[in-house]
């Protein structure tokens, strides 16, 4: 080593740090405290929506009571605001637009990422992006216009088919009044979740590392084989979460409900028959209410909005029990 290197003392900066990294520390800190406030903004509005509505449905359940939200008899005229036949109306054509939809959109997301090749993959995503952004009121005068006269007689024949059934008589037997009903309003929201869970369920399966697929396959694995055990434990999280986004819009939704479920306090077992959805009631009838009747039907929407903060907690706990589950595998 030279007496010059010996001699030279530690390295020194060539200047002064650039002002953008001594800037950076305070934007960090900013934007961190963006974040923060921007989710605490949000959970503080949800808190203010909740406690205004519930502030003006304590009328009802002065009126009412806890047996008014298990009561079915829904009588303004007599002063009856029962709201079960309304909670079974939405959670009913809910679960019928899930039956529906879940298994068409796996199925399309699949093909789309799995089969097709890109080339003719990609104009079907374009037509499945532009469905899911097609007016509700436009799904509901197409159902109650063109699909509900298509499908009565449909509906008198499976009647007459099961009666004497067990079990099908109960769901499909009677004589349907109209093509509005039950089973109508369950389609059309199938046919409108669809595009949305299609689209979330193939981003998702999309996500799948390509070295996965390709050591199914150096495994002489078959596709269906590849897909079941490669594609689908990477992304059935993803898909769940889809699927319950889904069936929360299928619960919210209000006119494409309110033109094609027949506008019938009822509760029954019977698909084809009219019933009615707490969205639906709440937009048909609100224009028209006041006094008790106006705070029930505002009651309904608090019923909705914790109805479907069950169904996101549900969800949530759904998506961790399946995560353990797949780190335990």
């Amino acid at each position: 080593m030279s007496a010059a290197t010996a001699h030279a003392g530690p390295a020194r900066p060539a200047g002064p740090a650039s002002r953008l990294s001594l800037r950076r520390p305070f934007g960090d800190r900013a934007f961190n405290i963006l974040a923060l406030g921007s989710g605490l903004l949000v959970l503080v509005i949800l808190v203010l929506i909740a406690l205004t509505m519930t502030r003006q449905s304590t009328l009802w359940f002065r009126s009412e009571g806890w047996s008014g939200v298990f009561s079915t008899d829904w009588d303004p005229a007599h002063g009856k605001f029962g709201a079960m036949a309304f909670v079974f109306g939405t959670v009913i054509t809910s679960v019928i637009a899930v039956i529906f939809a879940v298994p068409v959109s796996v199925g399309v997301a699949l093909l789309l990422t799995e089969v097709l090749p890109r080339r003719w993959a990609q104009p079907v995503v374009y037509v499945i992006d532009l469905l899911a952004v097609v007016p509700s009121v436009v799904w509901g005068l197409w159902g109650i216009l063109v699909l509900a006269p298509w499908l009565q007689p449909i509906y008198n024949a499976i009647s007459s088919h099961v009666a004497g059934v067990p079990v099908l008589d109960d769901l499909f037997g009677g004589q349907p009044v109209s093509g509005a009903a039950f089973f109508t309003a369950g389609m059309i929201l199938a046919v409108m979740i669809t595009p949305i869970v299609t689209s979330l369920s193939r981003e998702v399966i999309a996500t799948v590392p390509v070295t996965d697929k390709e050591g199914a396959y150096a495994l002489g694995a078959t596709k269906w084989e590849m897909i079941r055990g490669a594609v689908w434990p990477h992304s059935q999280t993803g898909v769940v979460g889809a699927v319950l986004l889904g069936l929360g819009r299928a619960m919210g939704e209000t006119i494409a409900a309110a033109l094609v479920i027949g506008s019938s306090a009822t509760v029954t077992s019977h698909l084809f028959f009219p019933g009615y959805s707490m969205p639906a009631v709440i937009a048909n009838q609100f224009g028209e209410a006041s006094g008790v009747m106006r705070s029930a039907l505002i009651g309904l929407g608090v019923l909705l909005f914790f109805l479907t903060i069950i169904v996101n907690l549900a969800a949530r706990s759904i998506v961790e029990w399946n995560d353990r589950r797949m780190k335990g595998a």
